[in-house]
């Protein structure tokens, strides 16, 4: 059953991890788990989707260069929102915190923490954004875990308060979205429609991903007060696809067409283009399948290799960042096709790669994901980089 609110005007205001045997964690594996011998990453048989006319393409080929580290020690970095007057707000999941990053000198000043959050496993303080008309109502979005659910809140920034005070209390957009030790999704995002675009892991509990009066296992397309929005596929429902696994990246083209990436569990993640109803497949389906009732990825990955969480578009490509895969890669697209093979890049060498945002014109900022209880830190993590690529 789909349980919502909607928002009340504006004021100034453990779940134990069971798993069967080859479950995986959003690392693509059990926790602490090696990658070992995994599956190559394109399906036996299978060949790139035709180019699709009329588009544009980039080059088979790109490139990525790390311009500049912008800042240094961040913990549990996972959501990150550009301001437009400039600086960069960073959620941190374990400490329930929002931050402000100076892009230019890297200083953080701490806005306030965000009370409800309970951060266990997968769970916490997740996605942010800003409300569309965040100059007029300086508002943004957190998605988190609380006690009893997944839920998003608003929340009013006065950057005019003390460090640590700028956050006013919680306003409750949309709650009782299935919570887990796994699989909480946690990505929002507004899009070029003005819509707040969610997306939800089925917390391990994999037929929730087919159910559609479920939110558990989807993507959700709210109005910014939390309302199932207008021309959804369901009547009245909040749904805008389903039969997802574990989706922790949204991003939308030049021409607006949204991409999500998904975890897999133990052979396929995926990069999907989303369709309004489409139903993509998990539990019945990971990865490509014949069935035709299922929408197929853009393409595929073992989960040693990506293990995806957040996504960008920019020049021409999605660019996906992985945990388990510790890389970032490259998928140019033509229309909804790949139009080439993926390019694997920075593999190895920032460790465990969270989010990635575009940062205008050919320039990305990326989040590691070292910190959270399952990567290696090393000294200065996590970090926020500024990428150049093409």
């Amino acid at each position: 059953m789909i349980v919502q609110r909607r928002a009340v005007p504006a004021v100034l205001a453990a779940a134990a991890l069971l798993l069967t045997a080859g479950c995986s964690s959003d690392d693509g594996g059990p926790a602490g788990a090696d990658a070992s011998a995994s599956p190559s990453r394109t399906a036996p048989g299978s060949s790139a989707p035709p180019r699709q006319a009329g588009e544009e393409t980039p080059p088979a080929k790109g490139s990525v260069t790390v311009v500049r580290t912008v800042a240094e020690g961040l913990e549990s970095p996972w959501g990150l929102a550009p301001l437009p007057g400039g600086g960069l707000l960073v959620s941190s999941r374990d400490e329930g915190t929002i931050v402000r990053v100076d892009e230019k000198t890297g200083r953080k000043t701490e806005l306030g923490e965000v009370p409800g959050v309970a951060a266990e496993g997968e769970g916490g303080l997740l996605g942010i954004a800003l409300s569309p008309d965040f100059a007029s109502d300086h508002m943004v979005y957190a998605y988190f875990t609380s006690a009893g659910d997944n839920r998003v809140v608003r929340m009013l920034y006065d950057a005019g308060k003390p460090a640590g005070e700028q956050l006013g209390a919680p306003d409750t957009v949309f709650r009782g979205i299935p919570k887990g030790f796994i699989h909480n999704g946690g990505r929002i995002a507004f899009g070029p429609d003005g819509m707040l675009y969610v997306g939800t892991g089925e917390s391990g509990e994999t037929g929730l991903s087919q159910d559609r009066d479920s939110t558990g296992g989807k993507i959700l397309r709210l109005t910014p007060e939390g309302e199932p929005a207008p021309g959804n596929p369901f009547s009245g429902s909040p749904v805008y696809s389903y039969g997802h696994r574990n989706v922790q990246g949204l991003a939308w083209d030049t021409k607006q067409r949204l991409f999500a990436s998904e975890f897999g569990q133990d052979t396929w993640d995926e990069l999907n283009a989303i369709k309004p109803g489409g139903n993509y497949g998990w539990p019945e389906a990971e990865g490509k399948s014949d069935d035709s009732g299922f929408r197929n990825p853009v393409d595929q990955w073992s989960t040693a290799e990506a293990s995806p969480s957040g996504i960008a578009y920019a020049e021409g490509s999605v660019w996906m960042a992985g945990l388990r895969g510790k890389r970032l890669w490259r998928i140019p697209l033509n229309g909804t096709a790949a139009s080439a093979e993926p390019q694997a890049f920075l593999e190895g060498e920032y460790g465990r790669l969270r989010t990635v945002v575009p940062a205008g014109g050919d320039r990305l900022w990326l989040v590691t994901s070292n910190t959270d209880g399952r990567g290696a830190p090393e000294d200065g993590d996590d970090r926020i980089l500024e990428l150049r690529v093409k």
